[in-house]
């Protein structure tokens, strides 16, 4: 599984390094110390606590796409058959799945806890609103 620092953890669920320091400190957040002595938490690990604790982060991927619908987050689920894949992201507060092929999966590298964006294009978009408020 991926290990990750905590100042990149702290980056996914939009909090100072800090933070998760201290959720280290208390037993919310499991961490464990890697080859250089260093404090990392598994990357599945801190997808579950993000899907019930984090923000959405910022886009790391600085290129411009004409896509609007950005979601970064950590792989929460992937089932792959022969032919076609499911992969689930958990970002900041949502949760996003994705179809692709199996190939597409080995391709990318993905696996539990790997970090990943979800780029939503679609031409419909519907828009809720509830009634009785304005």
């Amino acid at each position: 599984m991926p290990k990750i620092r905590i100042r990149d953890a702290a980056a996914f669920l939009s909090v100072s390094d800090d933070t998760v320091r201290r959720w280290i400190d208390s037993g919310l957040l499991p961490s464990e110390v890697d080859g250089s002595n260093r404090k990392v938490i598994d990357g599945y690990a801190l997808a579950l606590f993000a899907r019930d604790n984090a923000s959405p982060m910022e886009d790391p991927l600085q290129v411009g796409r004409s896509a609007r619908n950005r979601f970064v987050g950590l792989v929460i689920n992937i089932t792959v058959d022969t032919v076609m894949a499911q992969v689930e992201l958990q970002c900041g507060p949502y949760r996003v799945v994705s179809l692709m092929s199996s190939e597409a999966v080995a391709e990318l590298g993905l696996e539990l806890g790997s970090v990943a964006v979800a780029i939503v294009k679609s031409t419909h978009v519907m828009v809720e609103t509830p009634q009785g408020l304005s």
